[in-house]
């Protein structure tokens, strides 16, 4: 099975400071892991390439991607919200981390690849159309999906995103884009205090009460996401991959553990063999407790190669 990494130096250069959970080891500790773990030997790597100006304006408006841009500070930081911030190296983490979906997508859907992990950052699962937010810059994921549908032929993608935040930026984006389904789980009443109304008849939302535990994601899953899948028929699957509801990490309190990513991302990768040639992207989002998004990735990454 030929399945891919994408990364790029970038990544380790956007910081917003010191003791911001969004930090650069982030990237670092998920590719020491699998390194050390011998999955990155089972992975073809990639450069992530910078996404071009046409291929974010697919997600965002044209003059919120030139406005950010413009503001990109030549030293310091520029603060957007109270929790997102900009360095002088922050725009060109950014493109390349939504460059990395772009290049993901044509590798799944014209090169062969049936898998692929982008190990990038910033995130992006909360960038709206035109605003940043919740650490995010541009879409990183809505800009893989449009470009797969308007440039590689897909005619169907669905979007599975299980952060513990609620992707709204990306429900932002997509509703009422009927080649594309949503399906997506988040703690209730968590940042950013939305999701609870679906913004569209393509959105399926799957709020889970604080202290549910790892059973309510799996029922979610079963009872859920996978029928609505199914009855869609995607011939992509992209993933917005957070590793934030895990029980180690203090943002939330829906308590995860390891074995919940493996099982979800077994369930994912069985549904993509079954309706879609395994076609399957998988984008980083949150995860916070470094040693916690360490293990659960290699978990993810796993899963997604079929092993045990």
């Amino acid at each position: 099975m030929k399945t891919a990494y994408i990364s790029h130096a970038s990544s380790m250069r956007h910081e917003m400071g010191a003791g911001h959970p969004e930090c650069p080891q982030r990237v670092a500790v998920i590719a020491d892991r699998l390194l050390m773990r011998g999955l990155l030997d089972a992975m073809e790597s990639f450069e992530a390439p910078s996404a071009t100006i046409e291929q974010l304006v697919r997600a965002h408006d044209r003059s919120y991607v030139e406005q950010l841009i413009a503001l990109s500070p030549e030293t310091g930081y520029r603060q957007l919200d109270p929790d997102t911030a900009m360095n002088p190296q922050t725009v060109d983490a950014a493109m390349h981390a939504a460059g990395a979906a772009v290049l993901a997508a044509e590798l799944v859907g014209q090169a062969g690849f049936r898998r692929v992990f982008c190990n990038v950052r910033p995130p992006g699962h909360h960038a709206e159309r035109g605003s940043a937010m919740g650490f995010c810059f541009f879409n990183n994921v809505a800009v893989g999906i449009r470009h797969a549908l308007d440039e590689l032929g897909m005619q169907r993608v669905a979007l599975i995103d299980f952060d513990v935040h609620h992707g709204n930026g990306s429900e932002h984006i997509l509703a009422g884009d009927q080649r594309v389904l949503m399906v997506s789980t988040f703690q209730s009443q968590l940042y950013p205090y939305s999701g609870e109304q679906a913004l569209g008849p393509n959105i399926l939302n799957v709020p889970l009460a604080p202290y549910s535990g790892g059973q309510a994601l799996r029922d979610a899953v079963a009872d859920a996401w996978l029928p609505a899948l199914r009855d869609f028929k995607p011939q992509m699957l992209f993933i917005s991959a957070g590793f934030d509801a895990h029980r180690d990490d203090d943002i939330s309190q829906l308590g995860w553990v390891d074995a919940d990513y493996a099982w979800v991302t077994r369930q994912l990768a069985d549904l993509a063999d079954e309706l879609c040639e395994g076609r399957i992207v998988s984008m980083l989002e949150g995860g916070y407790n470094l040693p916690a998004l360490g293990r659960c990735v290699e978990a993810h990454v796993r899963g997604l190669l079929d092993l045990d």
